[in-house]
């Protein structure tokens, strides 16, 4: 059960909160998302491709995905094994077909063709969780209703004490009670190539992390 938060470790959360995006800010100032796409249903696509795949890979594969299946109608009608033949290199391919293409044939029944612009909606989508809508609204639409925690979120939030959370949307929650909304779109992408930049997932060292010398007292955990 989470600890009832006092007014003054509220405000301490969100002090540390200010030290951490200054420290990010200053050591990844050009961040950015790194899927590559042309309208909103192919951010979608290349999101749900990047699930347990590197951005790297799924920009590998999307060229010839996205130049073969040009509209929602390609998709809604394609053949699923024909669709995982050219998805086959980002893993777990039939799952991954099986939610697009379906996801496909809900936007043309459901929503005109078009993908919805809030997160109620949003999460109704065949293969969308809140990680995946989060970075479709607040790319495609400008609209920002959370923050969107991936694997590399997950363990950066956890390794520097932002939360002691699991569960993504639990980790999304804290996150958002810590940081101002005006930040939640680009923490993601801040933590993200952070942790690729200085802290990546596999043994390293950590004298050169600029967050443990910012001044915050974030200290790494063994996590």
């Amino acid at each position: 059960m989470r600890r009832r938060e006092t007014p003054n470790t509220r405000a301490l959360r969100i002090a540390k909160g200010r030290v951490f995006l200054r420290a990010l800010k200053r050591s990844v100032p050009d961040a950015k998302m790194a899927l590559q796409y042309s309208t909103p249903w192919e951010l979608m696509v290349a999101v749900q491709l990047s699930a347990q795949c590197t951005d790297k890979k799924v920009n590998e594969v999307t060229p010839k995905l996205f130049a073969h299946y040009r509209t929602l109608d390609d998709y809604a009608s394609a053949d699923a094994e024909e669709f995982s033949a050219y998805i086959y290199q980002t893993g777990f391919y039939r799952a991954k077909t099986k939610n697009i293409l379906a996801a496909a044939k809900m936007l043309k029944d459901r929503f005109d063709g078009k993908l919805p612009r809030t997160m109620r909606e949003m999460i109704e989508i065949p293969g969308v969780a809140r990680k995946t809508a989060n970075v479709v609204l607040g790319n495609a639409y400008g609209v920002v209703e959370g923050i969107a925690v991936d694997t590399h979120v997950k363990r950066l939030a956890r390794l520097y004490g932002l939360t002691d959370e699991e569960r993504p949307e639990k980790i999304e929650r804290d996150l958002m009670e810590m940081f101002p909304r005006k930040e939640w779109f680009m923490l993601t992408y801040y933590l993200i190539e952070y942790g690729r930049k200085y802290c990546p997932a596999r043994a390293h060292e950590g004298t050169k992390c600029p967050i443990l010398h910012s001044g915050g007292r974030f200290k790494r955990s063994a996590r």
